[in-house]
């Protein structure tokens, strides 16, 4: 079981993201969307979405850094162990409780909003509960840590090596099997997550409007007292 979950369930994982991403590109492409619900109701949307993303971006700016920058790395730049856990500690919680909040008042949005309620798709339900229980768990092994409930467990000598591991396609699986069950929840329901975001509204975050960037202008033409009708007729292009 260890092996399943912690050296093949991580690669099932990524290729179905891989592949749900390719498939939606290539077949379903003007249903990348966001799916807004905006214009049902703003109030709420303009609180909770600006937490949720801003929080969950250093959420993963700080995954990035815990879990790809080697342990020698921060040592031999002079950063001790208990600094690098003091700053992770804290900007990692603040960034987790905003994206839980974010997250919370989302959901309290579309349970307690008729029209967004109406307006919530299948895949939601099963999204939320997951990216809820994520967050979550991130939050509790973060706490269990830093407290010491974990008997002193040093994530960096046990997930991050395993994380790095599966890149080199030789996962020290042994390694997951040894952290405590938080550490083991958070990574379960993060994979779940990757799987997941090519069949909900997450795909919309691989939707950049790079095309945009050169896109022939639009040109405007400005409105005129007494309007168009009693402007003198020209010929060919008219300079503004």
């Amino acid at each position: 079981m260890d092996l399943l979950l912690w050296g093949v369930l991580p690669y099932v994982s990524v290729a179905l993201l891989v592949a749900g991403t390719v498939w939606r590109g290539r077949y379903d492409r003007f249903g990348i969307t966001t799916h807004s619900s905006q214009l049902h109701e703003s109030r709420l949307l303009r609180i909770g979405s600006p937490l949720f993303h801003f929080g969950m971006l250093f959420v993963v700016l700080g995954h990035v850094v815990g879990l790809l920058v080697p342990m020698e790395w921060t040592d031999a730049v002079g950063i001790s162990d208990h600094a690098y856990h003091l700053m992770a500690v804290s900007t990692g919680a603040v960034a987790g409780v905003a994206a839980a909040a974010g997250i919370g008042i989302l959901v309290y949005r579309r349970l307690r909003v008729p029209a967004v309620r109406r307006a919530t798709l299948k895949s939601d339900h099963l999204m939320y509960a997951v990216l809820l229980g994520a967050i979550t768990l991130g939050i509790l092994a973060t706490v269990l840590n830093s407290t010491g409930a974990t008997d002193g467990y040093n994530y960096r000598e046990g997930v991050s090596v395993w994380f790095r591991s599966l890149f080199a396609l030789s996962p020290d699986w042994g390694l997951m099997a040894g952290a405590p069950l938080a550490f083991k929840l958070h990574v379960l329901f993060g994979f779940a997550l990757f799987a997941l975001i090519p069949y909900s509204r997450l795909v919309h975050m691989f939707a950049v409007p790079v095309r945009y960037l050169f896109r022939p202008f639009v040109v405007y033409r400005r409105r005129r007292p007494g309007g168009i009708a009693n402007r003198a007729p020209k010929r060919g292009w008219e300079r503004v």
